[in-house]
């Protein structure tokens, strides 16, 4: 968490500052009169947070005199308060090492500061923010969660609360503005606010503006569907200003003007082409409008609704508007324009325009942006990192666009927003980071990540990284529940990352191959259970908070995947002509009514319906990249079963089935390294139940029920007594009677002999493949300047290794950058290696990133991971969150050997390896990890 180190504690030792103390004097405020408002506006939020904690609100005390008070907080800055600067001219406290920086702060214990006091504890700020943040941050470290208000996290009472003397420092920011874009709002947070504070007015953002501070954020851009922040309360902009909230307006929204005040307002077409001297008008009232509050002006312009301006790249055209505005910013501001803060978005077809040249004054911002799934798609090079005006990096929590929106729930595991935002920090996009994040409501884990990693990137590595999410679950509900509620925050974003909500169909895993669906559902229900198991033995004052920051958004997904699971056994079912088929009907329905009832709980009862709405954006029956009026029930099939049973047969892995195929069923391999049982699944094709049994061809094959009563299905497990199999391989059999009919199951099984088995070393080929999780590795190779980094969690099944830093020289492939897998094949010949890869952009503009990778010796193969890119990859990558590219290599021998994957470029993210030779079937995240032999 971004904060100082601890000094608030509840044990006293000599010297320490008293703050809570039962049978003590409260403990009093005072903030110089001449001070900024907005110091005073927060220091009456920290004596509310300090009644909170204690149960007693000492009294501010803003004046030109210091008060008398046995105890006393001063609270000011340096150069807008006269008691800091006293004390400073006194010698009893030193601001040199804060004066004049950017939001730097420090808090310390002073003995008699003033007469008539006898000891005080100082919060002095470089500047307004800086003070701010240090309030905030004792605050916190009283246990006021930034969350208290927005997710009903509550604050533990405590009576003894003390500051442990001496000086703490909070040093000024590594990337000077860092905020959020509330965006895609409606209908959720829209119709909160609505019915909350009456719309988007200053109540509101005086919300917002406390959240964004408590987080040691400073910059917002305001809601905009159908709002503008001026227009629609004047109050918006006064309240900011005093808050020291810096406002901008979104990446279309240039000069300070909302897109719907030109609705309001505008006359003619939005094209500065046929109607520029109506736009310049428009844009002069903006800059006027601002005055001499602290804002980032956006220059530029596209089309009217956030489209490009024509299907052309004008850069004649865009580069005179740009200006054009900045004529109107320093004759508005008479100052030079370049004393104005300014951002230039190159958002979506924005960056053509710079690809092709375009070049902008050296004092405006360079915002780079996402793919808008969270994937930089440039950085800036060596030049442009001497800029005056810096480089910015917009960034995605949430969006509406192809290839689908993605508004409802949070989908953005912490891993990826380090991995992506430490890369733009790392090639000096350190002048603004700005996140859209939707509604705000559900996004709360990552918003304060983002912020906390604004504040000092190079103080969160992996090892920083690994541990947040229980920092953050300690922070809201107390370390002794904390380690339990990371592993439910970090399992369901990884979940959530693997694939969209809002892009989930029936089709998304497979039924046949791998168990895939009916694991990631089962992983997902069982989280759940444990996650609402856990939430029955929380304090009733906890439970809002951790339902709407934990159990809900496990429940509601998992309810979600287990809905497109039903759906898929449904027609699965319905074309065997199965007896469960109408039941898996039952089971869709009953499980859309659910999503629908856990949302009309968030709505009315939570926290007594205080977040109504909020979850109300649909994420039920997508058709294209935009969403539906409501959510849409899965389409489903019933059918009539005739009177009489008829028996039917699926083999595990077969996408055959018996009566439908006369071929001889066949279960993939059971061998004796991963020891795995396979299925047989029977069926009634019938309404009347029958008897069935089962006979087997060898003694040491074993069925999980031999014989039994089938009504409507039944899973049949095949497994193998290991201890009386001789070696070799077995055509074994299952025999299966039942309803009058007989059908036999090949079951193939391998052993091998003993000295075969102790020769095999490394990950072991099975029906075809194998297949590694990156980041488990025998061996690693690196030189002083370049490092394999493994990225804990990060991917769609396990954790990712890349390269550090990301900024290092590329390479030809060698042996001083690799990693080695040792596996075991079984066969020589062909094989096809599946590289999975975080879907990195081509971020450098260069010719596409490459790794190189081979077996044992011989010249490994390089490959572009960006070759022949497009527009249809990027949108399989994203959707699927994985690029998987495949290499060819030939095998001498079977036997053990060593894949060996070189580094060539920096920037990739290798997830997982698979090694197809000849088996490997179409899942949606890649078969589990083979086993490894030592």
């Amino acid at each position: 968490m971004a904060k100082t180190c601890d000094f608030v504690t509840s044990s006293k030792v000599e010297g320490d500052f008293v703050l809570v103390e039962e049978g003590s004097d409260q403990v009093a405020l005072f903030v110089a009169g001449g001070d900024e408002n907005g110091i005073k506006r927060v220091a009456d939020l920290l004596c509310e947070d300090i009644e909170r904690v204690s149960g007693q609100k000492p009294e501010l005390f803003i004046s030109s005199d210091v008060p008398e008070a046995k105890r006393l907080v001063i609270i000011g800055s340096v150069e807008g308060s006269s008691a800091i600067k006293n004390l400073a001219e006194s010698g009893k406290i030193c601001i040199a090492d804060i004066k004049g920086k950017w939001e730097a702060s420090f808090i310390t214990v002073v003995d008699h500061p003033f007469p008539g006091v006898e000891e005080a504890l100082v919060i002095a700020g470089s500047d307004k923010r800086g003070t701010i943040y240090g309030m905030f941050e004792l605050s916190q470290q009283m246990g006021i969660s930034p969350w208290y208000w927005w997710a009903d996290v509550p604050v533990e009472k405590k009576d003894r609360l003390f500051v442990k003397a001496g000086r703490y420092v909070i040093d000024s920011p590594k990337v000077k503005y860092r905020g959020i874009f509330l965006n895609d709002e409606e209908p959720a947070l829209g119709n909160w606010a609505r019915e909350k504070f009456g719309g988007f007015n200053a109540k509101f953002y005086d919300k917002v503006f406390e959240l964004i501070l408590r987080m040691k954020g400073n910059f917002l851009w305001p809601a905009m569907w159908g709002k503008a922040f001026y227009d629609d309360d004047l109050r918006n902009a006064e309240l900011a200003d005093e808050y020291g909230v810096v406002i901008g307006f979104s990446h279309h929204e240039p000069m300070m003007r909302s897109h719907v005040e030109w609705e309001r307002y505008g006359k003619g077409p939005w094209d500065y082409t046929r109607n520029a001297a109506t736009l310049r008008n428009f844009w002069r009232e903006g800059i006027e409008r601002m005055g001499d509050h602290e804002n980032i002006v956006t220059v530029g312009m596209r089309g009217d609704g956030d489209m490009p301006m024509s299907d052309e790249r004008n850069i004649e055209l865009l580069s005179g508007i740009i200006e054009d505005q900045r004529g109107i910013i320093s004759d508005v501001t008479g100052r030079p324009a370049e004393e104005t803060p300014q951002v230039w978005a190159l958002y979506k077809e924005v960056q053509d325009y710079y690809d092709m040249g375009m070049r902008v004054p050296e004092d405006i911002t360079l915002l780079y942006c996402d793919d808008n799934w969270g994937n930089v798609r440039r950085v800036p090079g060596g030049e442009e990192r001497q800029r005056a005006g810096g480089s910015g990096m917009y960034y995605h929590f949430d969006y509406v666009g192809g290839p689908r929106n993605y508004k409802w729930l949070n989908t953005n595991p912490l891993p990826r927003i380090w991995e992506q935002m430490k890369l733009s920090y790392e090639y000096g996009i350190d002048r603004l980071w700005v996140v859209n994040v939707g509604d705000l409501k559900p996004m709360e884990l990552p918003i304060q990540f983002f912020l906390d990693l604004a504040w000092n990137p190079d103080a969160v590595g992996t090892k920083e990284l690994d541990a947040y999410s229980y920092l953050w679950a300690a922070q809201q509900f107390g370390k002794e529940r904390a380690a339990q509620i990371a592993v439910f925050l970090d399992k369901y974003t990884k979940f959530n990352g693997r694939r969209k909500p809002e892009l989930l169909s029936p089709d998304t895993y497979s039924l046949l191959h791998y168990r895939e669906a009916e694991k990631v559902v089962g992983e997902y229900n069982l989280l759940a259970a444990e996650a609402r198991e856990f939430y029955e033995t929380m304090p009733e004052n906890m439970k809002d908070a951790y339902y709407q920051l934990v159990l809900f958004p496990i429940e509601a997904c998992a309810n979600l995947n287990h809905l497109y699971y039903a759906a898929a056994k449904n027609r699965l079912y319905a074309e065997q002509g199965g007896a469960l088929t109408n039941a898996m009907a039952d089971s869709v329905k009953l499980l859309f009514e659910r999503d629908a009832k856990l949302t009309e709980y968030f709505h009315t009862e939570l926290a007594g319906g205080k977040w109504n709405h909020m979850m109300s954006q649909t994420h039920i029956g997508y058709t294209y990249w935009q969403q539906p009026e409501e959510n849409n029930i899965p389409e489903t099939r019933t059918i009539k079963l005739p009177p009489k049973p008829e028996m039917g047969i699926m083999a595990e892995g077969s996408d055959k089935w018996w009566p439908e195929t006369s071929e001889l069923s066949e279960l993939p391999v059971i061998d004796d390294v991963s020891k795995m049982r396979r299925y047989i699944e029977v069926f009634n094709r019938g309404a009347e139940a029958f008897r069935y049994s089962t006979d087997t061809s060898h003694p040491w094959l074993k069925i999980s029920h031999p014989e039994g009563v089938l009504e409507t299905r039944k899973r049949l497990w095949v497994s193998v007594d290991w201890g009386k199999v001789p070696a070799g391989i077995h055509k074994a059999s299952v025999e299966i009677n039942g309803a009058g009919q007989t059908l036999k199951v090949v079951v193939p099984v391998e052993k091998r002999d003993e000295e075969t088995f102790k020769s095999i070393k490394g990950f072991v080929e099975s029906n075809g493949y194998i297949s590694i999780e990156a980041d488990h590795y025998a061996k690693k190779h690196d030189t002083v300047d370049t490092k394999w980094m493994t990225i804990p969690d990060m991917g769609r099944t396990g954790s990712a290794v890349t390269i550090h830093p990301v900024t290092a020289e590329s390479r030809e492939p060698g042996d001083e950058v690799m990693l080695e897998y040792p596996v075991h094949l079984k066969s020589s010949g062909k094989v096809t290696v599946h590289a999975y890869f975080s879907p990195t952009l081509n971020y450098t503009a260069g010719d596409g990133f490459k790794y190189a990778i081979g077996f044992d010796d011989k010249v490994p193969v390089i490959v572009n991971i960006h070759e022949d890119e497009t527009h249809s990859d990027w949108q399989r990558w994203v959707a699927d969150n994985i690029n998987i590219c495949t290499s060819e290599h030939e095998i001498q021998s079977p036997g053990n050997h060593v894949l060996r994957f070189y580094m060539v470029d920096p920037g990739l993210v290798l997830q997982k390896i698979v090694i197809d030779t000849g088996g490997l079937k179409e899942t949606y995240l890649g078969p589990d990890e083979s086993r490894f032999l030592y």
